[in-house]
């Protein structure tokens, strides 16, 4: 077994599937629970297999308890590229931090109640079509822990009580609650809700969640439903069945109508977490309260006979009020999680939301179209949040690159429109 206070090497081998995602949830679920990413390699790239250092077993077991992006993890006996390499390294494994005696093993093997369980395993690869002969690494290690991969599954949308137009793919849902290091008792929110699958993943990991959406029909479970051969949403189709249909009521603070762009929350800091998925005016339309006519500055109040209606928001205004809401009201070291929609020929970092108060965590894109994509932003809250501080972002030089995605539905469909006509084009050739 490991030596108290020692630091060993473990073998993790990740999923093939959001590879940008992997290594932000990694280190955010290290940093979670006392650990520290190091690696004795510089750069994984699109590798299954990594090689992490880490301070004791419980941090290892705790990660796997908590990743979607990794299948399993191994306490690393010895690696080379060879058989002879692997050999070399066996032996110069310290016999104090193995499990058992130095190979071979002299017990008694039991397969179906076995106490510890070793794994070779052989990298030949990323190329399915160009396979070596040999191997270009081998690992020995003792089995420590499998991921959970299995929620991919069991909360998978298909099988889900309520769901919209736009509902959030279960993997992409706990990766955004493990990027947002939630964990049990925190408090989450989500100011655009929708059918709050987003609310599901950080219950599951133990936290209280709350919301608001804009659009009255979606919080309160009526209208027109989104599933196929059905007109109209159940009486029991909502957020809170949602979560009852995981076990996870109990979790559930409440979900209210509300306009993200005028909060509604005293000054204070509430939330452990921001975790949301904005609407980008494409299956899902950008809104806002307020009047048709122009109102005068230095007017809050509306007469009570107004009835508010509902305006488009465009999206740099949008993401900046979310920064600044973050800003205001998560603790210190919070953090907000959030999908910002780009059009990739004219995408730059610098293009980024930011604010004095968050520090960039990590940056993962997912590709939309041949042209579009969005981008998981992960921010930290590092500073408390002091009124000069609402509208720096007017100053900043990344506010006018970002304004020009404000016409990103424009550009999306444009980029339909052309390849459907070229499509078509072809065809008549």
């Amino acid at each position: 077994m490991a030596l108290p206070g020692a630091v060993n090497r473990y073998l993790l081998l990740m999923a093939q599937e959001h590879l940008e995602f992997r290594l932000p949830e990694i280190k955010s679920l290290l940093s979670l629970f006392g650990g520290q990413f190091t690696s004795s390699q510089g750069a994984y790239g699109k590798s299954p297999f990594w090689i992490l250092s880490i301070p004791s077993e419980e941090i290892a077991r705790n990660l796997m308890k908590r990743t979607v992006c990794a299948k399993s993890i191994f306490e690393l006996w010895g690696h080379g590229k060879s058989s002879e390499e692997l050999y070399s390294s066996l032996r110069n494994y310290p016999v104090e931090k193995m499990a058992l005696e130095f190979l071979p093993f002299e017990g008694k093997v039991n397969l179906k109640k076995p106490q510890h369980i070793f794994s070779l395993l052989e990298d030949y690869g990323l190329d399915p079509n160009c396979i070596p002969e040999n191997p270009h690494n081998v690992y020995f290690g003792r089995w420590i822990a499998d991921g959970q991969r299995e929620l991919i599954e069991s909360y998978s949308v298909k099988k889900r009580h309520f769901i919209g137009n736009t509902s959030m793919d279960a993997g992409l849902s706990f990766i955004m609650a493990n990027h947002g290091k939630v964990k049990e008792n925190d408090i989450v929110f989500d100011p655009f809700v929708g059918t709050g699958g987003l609310l599901i993943a950080s219950a599951h990991f133990g936290a209280y969640v709350c919301g608001t959406d804009i659009d009255y029909n979606t919080v309160h479970g009526l209208g027109k439903a989104s599933r196929k051969n059905q007109k109209w949403r159940g009486p029991d189709e909502n957020i809170r069945a949602n979560l009852r249909q995981y076990g996870l009521e109990k979790y559930y603070l409440d979900v209210l109508v509300s306009d993200a762009s005028k909060p509604s929350w005293r000054k204070g800091t509430y939330f452990d977490a921001i975790i949301t998925d904005p609407p980008y005016g494409i299956r899902e339309s950008t809104r806002r309260t307020g009047s048709q006519k122009e109102i005068p500055k230095g007017i809050e109040k509306c007469p009570e006979s107004h009835v508010p209606v509902s305006l488009s928001y465009h999206l740099s205004d949008m993401f900046f009020d979310l920064l600044n809401f973050a800003a205001e009201t998560l603790v210190l070291g919070g953090r907000l999680v959030y999908w910002l929609p780009v059009y990739t020929p004219e995408y730059v970092e610098e293009m980024v939301p930011s604010h004095p108060c968050l520090k960039l965590i990590s940056n993962c894109e997912q590709k939309l179209s041949s042209h579009t994509s969005r981008r998981l932003i992960t921010m930290e809250k590092v500073k408390n949040f002091e009124n000069r501080d609402q509208y720096s972002h007017l100053l900043s030089d990344r506010f006018l690159p970002y304004q020009g995605h404000n016409s990103f539905r424009e550009k999306y469909f444009s980029g339909v429109t052309k390849r459907t006509a070229k499509e078509e084009k072809s065809s008549q050739e």
